[in-house]
């Protein structure tokens, strides 16, 4: 597969990014600037027109980072950068005016620089960026007409993003440079009768190009069948219930319960209940979760972080212990846990958090007839509609849009829709009694900081067994 083109204006920033490193590390006590050129595009294509646009993702900027006496001050800016010298004192004082305005704020370890130089290309087999839109614009339009053309459904749409993140990152000791592609594609549909309208949805992501769409239009008969069968769907009586979660219910669970739950800065602001629980028992002994950039490979993986931090993988929970969090830089420091390359940004001009990558369930040893075969009365929940958490008291909420009931260890072929899942998270993975040996992530959409601060991540991994509240 050919390599992906890295930005030429990126490349030709970084001589002079780090002269200017060099000019104002005689002055702080660390520095280092971040340099982004994220490029892409987005097709859509819904009833009587097709359009393309510039997705949410792009941004061309740096933001620069410097440490005096333990005082830490950012700086993001997104002009050309001219002569090294004049460019290095705009920079320098802008940076001495911040650390003046937060004389008295809070104190950091001395930021770490190891010494390290190394450079990522990501591959991918059809290169979007450099290819006309009209096909796949026209190719989005035949997908829809598709779904369009099937019984029942009166509307749909198709979709799909293709982004190239391009980063340098700059410090004393680290000249590091990373290039890859990903891309998402969303078919949706809406189907009506007798003035009941339902919907769902297929979507296909990954580090890819074009040859998303080669995942997406397979899906095309099997979305048809289920938006024709949710317009009998009913409703389940509410009450607990087993229930076996497909895989992205359950990397929901996942994200939800303890991807959130051990983003280390909201153990620094008191604000996580996990932080209680470290070395304790929070799940079934058959639990095993994780997190990382480089466990797997999806949309959430990559070489290093926005804080020049190399991605790595992070086990969460142990054989059902809580063993592990993943940092932001700052937060690592204040609290003494090891850098974990989780330290993300919405774009160059927010600042850094510690986000999740591609957060998971370990794959187990069951398989998915097993787990149906031994559910006497339960649900196989799939289609995942929203789910959140509360970080603070350990409340969950998954929504399905697609529930198949199960008794005496058989689908009766009765569908519900849709289904809202409940339960305290460490009585949901406590209840977890079996885990496929399937393994499936999906990275569509973006996960926020509460409402803002958006990034690209997967979730997933096998279908698991629990037993949750329904309604």
């Amino acid at each position: 597969m050919p390599e992906c083109s890295p930005s030429p204006w990126l490349e030709s920033m970084r001589s002079p990014l780090e002269a200017i490193v060099a000019v104002l590390s005689r002055h702080f006590d660390y520095i280092s600037v971040l340099g982004t050129d994220d490029s892409g595009f987005s097709c859509r294509a819904v009833p009587g027109e097709t359009s393309a646009s510039e997705p949410m993702w792009i941004q061309r900027g740096f933001v620069a980072r410097a440490q005096s006496k333990g005082l830490v001050v950012e700086y993001s800016f997104n002009e050309e950068l001219g002569d090294v010298a004049e460019t290095s004192r705009r920079i320098g004082e802008r940076l001495d005016a911040l650390i003046s305005a937060q004389a008295g704020g809070k104190l950091y370890p001395p930021l770490p620089d190891e010494v390290a130089e190394q450079r990522f290309i990501g591959r991918v087999a059809i290169d979007a960026l450099s290819a006309d839109p009209e096909p796949c614009l026209a190719r989005l339009a035949a997908i829809r007409d598709k779904l369009l053309g099937a019984p029942g459904v009166v509307s749909a749409m198709a979709r799909a993003d293709f982004v190239r993140v391009s980063r340098c990152f700059i410090s004393p000791g680290r000249d590091l440079f990373q290039c890859f592609d990903w891309s998402q594609a969303y078919l949706f549909g809406v189907a009506r009768r007798a003035g009941l309208a339902k919907s769902s949805y297929r979507v296909a992501s990954g580090l890819l190009g074009l040859e998303v769409l080669d995942l997406l239009e397979p899906e095309l008969p099997g979305l048809a069948t289920e938006m024709s069968d949710l317009l009998e769907a009913g409703h389940v009586e509410p009450g607990e219930y087993d229930v076996i979660l497909c895989p992205d219910m359950a990397g929901t669970l996942a994200h939800e319960a303890f991807g959130h739950g051990v983003e280390l800065d909201m153990f620094a602001k008191k604000r996580a209940k996990a932080a209680e629980y470290f070395g304790k028992r929070v799940a079934s002994p058959i639990v095993n979760m994780y997190d990382g950039a480089s466990g797997t490979s999806h949309v959430g993986s990559f070489l290093f972080d926005d804080e020049g931090n190399f991605g790595t993988k992070t086990e969460v929970i142990k054989d059902g212990i809580l063993v592990g969090a993943f940092s932001d830089g700052l937060s690592a420091l204040e609290l003494g846990f090891p850098l974990t390359g989780n330290g993300r940004r919405q774009a160059y001009d927010h600042k850094a958090y510690a986000r999740m990558t591609n957060t998971y369930f370990a794959s187990g040893a069951a398989s998915l007839d097993d787990m149906i075969a031994s559910t006497r009365h339960g649900w196989l929940l799939d289609r995942l509609d929203s789910g959140m958490e509360d970080p603070r008291n350990w409340g969950i909420q998954l929504v399905a849009l697609i529930g198949k009931e199960i008794k005496d260890g058989a689908l009766t072929g009765r569908i519900a829709s849709p289904v809202f899942c409940s339960g305290y998270v460490p009585d949901v993975l406590g209840a977890i009694s079996m885990i496929s040996s399937d393994f499936e992530l999906s990275g569509s959409g973006a996960c926020g900081k509460g409402y803002k601060e958006f990034v690209k991540v997967s979730s997933g991994g096998p279908c698991v067994k629990t037993r949750m509240n329904l309604g």
